[in-house]
């Protein structure tokens, strides 16, 4: 599954096959932007993000002392607030600085019948995990747990 188009001036997020479990991945001109798309390719395990209504924002906060364990951290506190609050997000803003992620999730209650939910994600793993800025794109991306 993919995104669509993908040039080097594009955001674009993609997924990518690992044994069991499935790579998300998030491309941008900026840190932000590469891991807000590595959010809504979280999502995209989860459900259609065409389906998923902006509606209600949810406050995240996070840190790591590097890009690589913040993007994991970033992710399993979205898994975090999916889980709890029972929400998919299909939107959202991301600032990064100095170690920390303040970002804010937009979606709504997750409809099982509208939104048929294709798996659970247990978690943002270790493997294949990356965050890099080659020629001016950066790309951020892991391994999740479903």
């Amino acid at each position: 599954m993919h995104s669509g188009r993908n040039d080097s001036l594009t955001p674009a997020w993609e997924h990518f096959s690992h044994d069991a479990d499935i790579g998300v991945a998030g491309m941008g001109s900026t840190k932000a932007e590469a891991f807000r798309q590595a959010a809504l390719a979280l999502t995209a395990v989860v459900t259609d993000l065409a389906l998923v209504r902006p509606r209600t924002p949810v406050s995240i906060a996070c840190r790591a002392p590097n890009d690589e364990l913040l993007l994991v951290e970033w992710l399993n506190a979205l898994i975090y607030e999916m889980s709890w609050r029972s929400m998919l997000f299909g939107d959202f803003t991301v600032e990064i600085a100095d170690g920390e992620v303040q970002a804010t999730a937009w979606g709504e209650s997750i409809d099982r019948e509208r939104h048929e939910p294709a798996v659970e994600v247990k978690g943002a793993t270790m493997t294949a995990l990356s965050v890099a800025e080659v020629d001016g794109r950066w790309r951020a991306q892991c391994v999740v747990d479903v």
